[in-house]
């Protein structure tokens, strides 16, 4: 049976650890997280939706929990790109067609971040299905779909015998059109019956529990694929989006190129497609080595550190030197892309090497003269603070919107700036550090 896969093509799901216990996830698999509090699958679904985006592959999202606001706002800068599709079964579902959810729709679509799509009876199983079968017609390439969730499509639709209808009509087609189709389920608020059924028909299912404040995955099903991860709890941690799982805990010691190439590549801020086209390989490829899933070629591996400016050692744990260096040339800072703000906005050089790992990140930032900035520049729970070379520059942080100027210090503890904004005829300089 595992030979089959050998013929479908395997993806990352943006969480290495997960693809290595399932042994890859393929196009064609509906994907089962049976979630038993109601909030543990969304980091799964998250690094899916980040991973899928970030090689520009078109991502549907369903919705039937939560309002479009609501939803852009948990989202963030995931739901900031042309591939993804918000399909909103709520404002007309469980909010009813209130005008506190449907204003929402009187608002300029050109200001949204995404394409989002209206379904205007969604207690209509039909309405749903043809809706996003029919904005799946219109995509190319192998589509992924986030249901969020079956147990919201319950409330609405009225009971079980719906639910087993649609997902059995719904799964098969959804594999033969070569999607890849996350379906997220509260565990408690559905029959053992009906959860046996929806694994009978998916390809995979993974179970998420907690107990006594402590969280594990489990794969219930994985088809035809190596029986030796089923029915065995696997302990992890979650910071942010980072999963750990508490295998990776005893082997620190341990080369991890994948991982090590993924942070030094969103560093760059270089998408996967971005960094295949300077190395010269698939994004596919890079993917898969950032999994885990394959190790690089000599001659990729070696480009992959031109391209990232380092050494070869620095893709292996513990072998860099860099850490005990005192003096770094300016010769040897690196151009730093931010793929979420609007390109020609900010450009900025990281100053020490990219595989330095201080507990300070200097960047030199400069913003063009009459440009506005709508976010920070970075996504970053630890402190920042910047000292203004050149230049004025106002931020605005909560309510407040403060003007600085050459010789200010800036200091970020708790709240990131929403804008930024150069008012004035030159360029704006900035010396810009993170603090861990």
């Amino acid at each position: 049976m595992v030979e089959n896969l050998l013929h479908k093509t395997r993806i990352a799901s943006g969480v290495s650890q997960l693809d290595r216990l399932l042994g890859g996830i393929f196009i064609g698999d509906n994907v089962v997280w049976h979630d038993d509090a109601g909030s543990l699958a969304s980091v799964f679904y998250l690094n899916f939706i980040q991973e899928s985006t970030s090689q520009e592959k078109p991502l549907i999202y369903v919705s039937f929990d939560r309002s479009p606001r609501n939803l852009l706002e948990k989202l963030g800068p995931l739901a900031e790109s042309e591939h993804f599709t918000l399909l909103d079964c709520f404002t007309y579902g469980k909010g009813a067609g209130s005008e506190v959810f449907s204003n929402f729709y009187e608002e300029n679509p050109s200001d949204w971040p995404c394409r989002i799509i209206c379904v205007d009876e969604p207690w209509e199983v039909n309405k749903v299905t043809d809706s996003f079968y029919g904005i799946h017609s219109e995509l190319d390439g192998d589509v992924r779909f986030v249901f969020e969730s079956l147990t919201g499509m319950q409330e609405l639709w009225g009971g079980e015998d719906h639910i087993i209808r649609f997902y059995s009509h719904s799964c098969p087609r959804l594999y033969e059109l070569n999607t890849i189709a996350y379906w997220i389920l509260e565990k408690k608020a559905h029959s053992t019956r009906l959860r046996a059924q929806i694994n009978q028909i998916a390809q995979v299912a993974i179970d998420l529990s907690v107990k006594r404040g402590t969280t594990s995955l489990t794969i219930l099903k994985a088809e035809e694929r190596s029986l030796e991860n089923l029915n065995k709890p696997h302990r992890y941690w979650v910071k942010g989006l980072t999963v750990s799982f508490e295998t990776e805990k005893h082997t620190t010691g341990q080369i991890d190129l994948g991982m090590r190439l993924k942070e030094l590549r969103m560093k760059r801020g270089l998408s996967q497609t971005e960094l295949a086209k300077l190395v010269g390989v698939t994004p596919s490829t890079i993917s898969q080595v950032e999994s885990r899933l394959i190790y690089p070629s000599l001659p990729a591996l070696l480009k992959m550190a031109e391209v990232l400016s380092v050494e070869i050692a620095a893709f292996f744990q513990g072998t860099s030197d860099v850490g005990r260096q005192v003096v770094f040339p300016g010769s040897g800072a690196v151009d730093i892309k931010f793929p979420e703000l609007p390109a020609d906005s900010v450009s900025a050089k990281l100053l020490a090497p990219l595989d330095f790992d201080g507990k300070a990140e200097p960047y030199l930032i400069e913003i063009p003269p009459k440009r506005t900035i709508p976010s920070h520049f970075f996504i970053h729970k630890g402190e920042e603070m910047g000292y203004v070379l050149s230049g004025k520059l106002q931020l605005k942080v909560g309510k407040g919107i403060y003007s600085v100027r050459s010789g200010d210090v800036i200091y970020l503890t708790a709240d990131m700036p929403s804008q930024w904004k150069n008012p004035g005829p030159g360029a704006a300089k900035i010396l810009w550090v993170k603090i861990k």
